[in-house]
């Protein structure tokens, strides 16, 4: 481990990361097309456009700490029966681009502040909209992802009907396998367990490392 100026405890260590993972394999980062391959990705942080205007990924990848890929997995599951299926925006992040977007914005609404690091970063968060199975379309949500603004918010009411069934379908299927919406973020949850887990600054090509 190691201690940040804000007294975190961080592991930045693969081989530290991977001692943990040998040790309890609930501390895995899953690599969720592995686990869920009809998963549809949108990676915005692979590329130009997310809040700060340039890439942070190296590339367009998604992890989750296994029991939380796993139930996911369950709500892709579970939207499946109704010819729906989910679109990640985000998983885990590296706490250094979580410094960088507490850079940026300046708002401990919107951005999780360095002393305090993101659920992102223990691998127990995620973003996520909706699309059609057969079709991969996007169903319509409140904003797009990212999009700070009162009806970002996920009891802003002010919506076309339509919208917020998908939203509220959205909602419920993601609290069903235990996940907390961050309420001024429609597309953001936490897995209710993200406390048993470190934070992590470590980068998408040291998890790809065996």
């Amino acid at each position: 481990m190691s201690a940040n100026p804000f007294g975190l405890v961080l592991i930045s260590s693969p081989e530290e990361y991977h001692q943990r993972v040998a040790a309890d394999a609930e501390h895995q980062l899953v690599n969720l097309l592995d686990l869920i391959p009809d998963l549809v990705l949108d990676i915005r942080y692979a590329t130009s456009r997310n809040l700060l205007g340039e890439a942070v990924y190296p590339s367009a990848k998604a992890y989750l700490r296994r029991p939380v890929a796993e139930a996911l997995q369950r709500v892709q599951q579970a939207l499946a029966r109704q010819g729906l299926g989910l679109c990640v925006y985000d998983a885990y992040r590296p706490y250094s681009v979580t410094v960088r977007f507490y850079e940026h914005i300046r708002d401990e609404n919107f951005a999780a502040p360095p002393w305090r690091g993101s659920r992102h970063n223990r691998g127990c968060s995620v973003d996520v909209g909706l699309v059609e199975q057969a079709t991969g379309r996007h169903l319509p949500l409140p904003t797009d992802f990212d999009e700070l603004k009162p009806a970002s918010h996920a009891t802003f009411s002010e919506l076309p009907n339509h919208v917020i069934l998908n939203r509220s379908t959205l909602l419920a299927a993601m609290k069903r396998q235990g996940f907390v919406n961050y309420p001024k973020e429609w597309w953001h949850f936490d897995f209710h367990r993200w406390a048993d887990f470190d934070l992590l600054d470590l980068s998408f090509e040291a998890l790809d490392m065996r």
